[in-house]
C-alpha cells in the first residue's frame, strides 16, 4: 500500500546509495521523529554525504544544517574512484 504525503506536512529524506535510494518520512511536529530526522542527518553528514534541501518546485540547495522544516533532504554518497 503506497503511502500519501500531503505536501508539506511531513518532511522526507532520500538517501542515495549504489542499490538506489531508501526514503525516510517523519512529522515535523513529533519531536521524537524529528530527532531522529535530525540523528540521521548528521551521521550521514559525518560518514561524507552531502545533504541537499529541496522544496516545492525548486532546485535542491546543499546544506551544512539539519532544517526540520525542508519538504526534503536528499543524501549523495561522496564520489569514490576506482
Amino acid at each position: 500500500m503506497a503511502t500519501q504525503v500531503i505536501r508539506g506536512t511531513h518532511g522526507r529524506q532520500i538517501v542515495m546509495d549504489h542499490t538506489g535510494d531508501t526514503r525516510h518520512q517523519f512529522n515535523p511536529a513529533d519531536a521524537a521523529q524529528v530527532k531522529a530526522a535530525e540523528e540521521r542527518f548528521r551521521e550521514l553528514t559525518g560518514l561524507g554525504f552531502t545533504a541537499a534541501t529541496r522544496s516545492g518546485d525548486r532546485e535542491p540547495v546543499v546544506t551544512r544544517t539539519f532544517d526540520p522544516t525542508a519538504e526534503e533532504t536528499i543524501f549523495i554518497p561522496r564520489l569514490q574512484g576506482g
